[in-house]
C-alpha cells in the first residue's frame, strides 16, 4: 500500500491507487499520512483553479501569460477530500452568491475539482459514491478539464489530480469504468501476527501520550523517505525503458486477456517510477514484474465473487519464455502466444459450487413492479417524490413548489438584486420573484431484496436436479451482485422451511449457503410460501421503499400441509403476495415428461406470476430477470 502511494507521488501520471480492504486496516490513515511526504509544486499565484505552471492553464492564467504578468509560487501538494455525501454543486463549482448580490455579476465559486487540480483527490468508501458524481469524475479524469455550464455561467478549468480511493469490498464493487481509472490497486489485510498487533497497540498509545515525541522519533526516517521521493521525481525524466521490455509488457497484458491499452501504459509508467525510486535510470524485468502486481489485478477478468488476483505463475512463464527467445537471438517475433485458458477457467463456478447448467439471467427477472413508487431498476439511488432523502440538486418547479431549495433560489435571484433594489426604493435587503424559485431534488437509496426459496426435498435429488438448480441460482446471484441488490435464502424440506440466510448485501454468504445445501425428506411447499411471505413482509416494514422479489425454485410437488389442505393454503398466501405488491417468480425444476404432477404452472397462471421451466432457460434466458 505504501509503495503504491509513493510511486504515485513520484509520477502522478500513473493514475492514482485504489486501496481495497476490510474495516480497520489503516487504509485512510496511510493516505492521510502521505500528505507529509508530498513534494512541492509550482502553481500560479492567486489562481482560484490552482493552475500548475507545467500543465494546462485556465483562460485567466493564459491571458496573464500572454501579457507577461503571470506570477508563480511554490507550495506542497495536499490531499483533498471528496465526501461521499457531497452535492454536484460542491464538486464542480457553482455561482458565487456574495459577488452576485454585492456586485451584480455572475462569477464562479470553485468546487472540489478546482481545489484538487495538481493535488491528490481522496475518496473514502469510493464504492458508495453516487452514480451521478461518479459520471462527473469519469469525464474529468478522462479529459483533465472541468466544464461548468449552469446558472448562466460557462467556465472551464484544468483539473488533473491523483485519484486515491479506499473501499471495503463487502459493501459492493466499483463500476468497471471507474475501476479502470485507478492506475494501481492494492489489497490490505488485517495483521495476523500477534507481535505486529501488539506493536500497533503500543504505537497508538505512545502517540496519544506524546504526539510531538512520537513524531520526532520517526522524523529521520520520514526525512530519508521524503528525500528518496524527491530524488525519484528528479530522476524520472531520465529513466528509459527498452523496446524489448515494452514488448514484454504488451505480451503480458495480451496473455492475461486484458483488453484496455491503459493497462500497458500504466505498467510502463509504474516500472519507470520504481526504477527512479531505486535510484536507477533504466528499467529491468524485476521492475516490470513489480509493476504488474500493482497495475493489473483489478483489470483482469474475474468471476463476481473473486477478489482481484494476479496469476504470478503465468507471468513468470511469459517472462522466462521471453528471456529464452532473446537469448536465442530472436527479437520477440517468434514468441508464441498461448491461449489463456488458465485465467478464464480459474475458480469456475461448477467446481466451486457443485453447480451444473448455469443460465444467463435474461428473460426471468423482468418483472412488472406491482406498486406505483418511483424506483430504479438497479436498486441504487432513486429520485424521491417526497421530502425524504438527501438533497442532491435542484430544478425549476413545475407548478406549486413543494420543497423549496433556498440556496439555489438565492443563487438564481442574486445577479438581479442591484437593479431590483433600485426599482423598489424600499427597505428590502433581498427581492425574490416567482421565476427565481427552485425546488430540491432529493435522492434516497432503494434496494431490490431478492429472496431465493429453494426446494431441498428428496425429490430434488432425482436425476441430479439440485445441481441444475444451483447453477441457475448462481447465475441469478451474479446478476444480483452486479446490481448491488440484497439477497436472502430460505430452504424447505422435511416438515419445515428455514431461513438459512437473512437479507444481506454479501452474495458470497449466499453462495456458501448454496454450496453446503443438503437434500432429502418431504416437500412442505405451503410452509415455504408462508415463511417467504413472513420474511418479505418483515423486511418491508423496516424499509417500505424496497423492491421485493421472491424466486421459488421447486418441482412444486407438495406433500406436507400446515393445517389440512396444502393447495388452499398456498392459494391464500399467493393472494397476500398480490395484495402486498410482492413480486413472485416461479422456476419449475420438475423433470420434463408427459405426466406433470407439480402445480407450479397452475399457480403462475392463476395469480399472474412469471413461470419458467428450468430446462428451458437457455443462455439467452436469465438477464431480463432482474430488470
Amino acid at each position: 500500500m505504501k509503495k503504491a502511494l509513493i510511486l504515485n507521488a513520484i509520477n502522478p501520471r500513473i493514475g492514482g491507487v485504489l486501496i481495497r480492504g476490510e474495516k480497520g486496516t489503516a487504509k485512510s490513515t496511510a493516505v492521510r499520512a502521505l500528505a507529509d511526504l508530498l513534494p512541492e509544486i509550482e502553481v500560479v499565484e492567486d489562481c482560484p483553479f490552482n493552475c500548475n505552471i507545467e500543465g494546462d492553464l485556465c483562460d485567466i492564467c493564459r491571458e496573464k501569460k500572454k501579457r507577461g504578468t503571470l506570477k508563480t509560487v511554490k507550495r506542497k501538494m495536499k490531499v483533498v477530500d471528496l465526501p461521499i455525501g457531497c452535492t454536484e454543486d460542491r464538486v464542480i463549482g457553482t455561482l458565487d452568491i456574495e459577488k452576485a448580490i454585492k456586485e451584480g455579476v455572475k462569477a464562479l465559486e470553485p468546487g472540489i475539482l478546482a481545489e484538487a487540480n495538481g493535488n491528490i483527490l481522496y475518496i473514502d468508501e469510493v464504492n458508495l459514491l453516487d452514480d451521478h458524481i461518479v459520471d462527473i469524475l469519469l469525464d474529468v479524469a478522462a479529459t483533465g478539464w472541468n466544464i461548468i455550464e449552469r446558472e448562466g455561467i460557462k467556465v472551464k478549468h484544468p483539473s488533473r489530480f491523483i485519484l486515491v480511493g479506499t473501499m471495503n469490498p463487502e459493501e459492493g464493487e466499483l463500476r468497471p469504468q471507474l475501476l479502470d481509472r485507478f492506475g494501481l490497486t492494492v489489497e490490505v489485510e488485517g495483521l495476523e501476527d500477534v507481535k505486529d498487533r501488539v506493536e500497533v497497540i503500543k504505537r497508538v498509545e505512545e502517540f496519544n501520550r506524546d504526539p510531538e515525541g512520537f513524531y520526532k522519533r520517526f522524523e529521520k526516517e520520514q526525512e530519508k523517505l521524503r528525500k528518496r521521493i524527491e530524488n525519484g521525481r528528479r530522476l524520472l525524466k531520465d529513466v528509459v525503458i527498452e523496446d524489448d521490455l515494452l514488448e514484454l509488457i504488451a505480451r503480458i497484458c495480451i496473455e492475461l486477456n486484458i483488453p484496455t491499452s491503459r493497462a500497458d501504459i500504466t505498467v510502463a509508467r509504474t516500472a519507470k517510477a520504481i526504477a527512479a525510486f531505486k535510484g536507477r535510470t533504466y528499467v529491468n524485468i524485476d521492475d516490470i514484474k513489480e509493476a504488474c502486481e500493482l497495475a493489473l489485478p483489478h483489470r483482469m477478468r474475474r468471476k463476481p465473487f473473486e477478489s482481484p488476483q494476479l496469476n504470478e505463475e503465468k507471468i513468470e512463464k511469459i517472462i522466462e519464455d521471453f528471456k529464452g527467445n532473446l537469448e536465442e537471438g530472436g527479437d520477440g517475433e517468434n514468441f508464441k502466444e498461448t491461449p489463456s485458458e488458465e485465467v478464464e477457467g480459474e475458480g469456475s463456478s461448477e467446481k466451486v459450487f457443485d453447480a451444473r447448467g448455469e443460465v444467463d439471467p435474461r428473460g426471468i427477472l423482468r418483472v412488472k413492479i406491482r406498486d406505483n413508487i418511483l424506483r430504479h431498476p438497479q436498486g441504487r439511488q432513486v429520485e424521491s417524490l417526497s421530502k425524504r432523502g438527501r438533497y442532491v440538486s435542484y430544478r425549476i418547479p413545475r407548478g406549486k413548489v413543494r420543497d423549496i431549495a433556498l440556496d439555489a433560489t438565492i443563487k438564481a435571484c442574486a445577479p438581479y438584486q442591484r437593479s431590483r433594489l433600485k426599482e423598489s426604493q424600499g427597505d428590502l435587503k433581498l427581492i425574490i420573484r416567482g421565476e427565481d424559485l427552485r425546488e430540491k431534488v432529493r435522492k434516497r437509496k432503494v434496494l431490490t431484496n431478492i429472496l431465493f426459496v429453494v426446494d431441498a426435498s428428496g425429490s430434488m435429488g432425482v436425476m441430479r436436479r439440485m445441481e441444475a438448480v444451483k447453477g441457475a441460482i448462481l447465475s441469478l446471484l451474479r446478476e444480483a451482485y452486479r446490481r448491488r441488490n440484497r439477497v436472502g435464502m430460505i430452504t424447505f424440506r422435511g416438515r419445515d422451511a428455514q431461513v438459512v440466510l437473512p437479507f444481506t448485501s454479501s452474495v458470497e454468504l449466499a453462495e456458501r449457503c448454496l454450496r453446503d445445501l443438503p437434500t432429502g425428506g418431504r416437500t412442505p411447499l405451503s410452509q415455504a410460501f408462508l415463511k417467504s411471505y413472513e420474511v418479505v413482509k418483515s423486511a418491508m416494514r423496516k424499509d417500505p421503499d424496497m423492491i421485493p422479489v421472491v424466486i421459488f425454485l421447486s418441482d412444486f410437488k407438495p406433500n406436507v400441509a400446515v393445517s389440512k389442505d396444502y393447495l388452499e393454503e398456498i392459494y391464500q398466501i399467493c393472494e397476500r403476495f398480490v395484495e402486498e405488491g410482492i413480486n413472485v417468480i416461479l422456476i419449475d425444476t420438475e423433470v420434463d415428461s408427459f405426466i406433470k404432477i407439480g402445480i407450479g404452472k397452475i399457480i403462475g397462471e392463476r395469480f399472474g406470476f412469471p413461470y419458467y421451466h428450468l430446462d428451458k432457460l437457455t443462455p439467452e434466458g436469465i438477464l431480463e430477470l432482474l430488470q
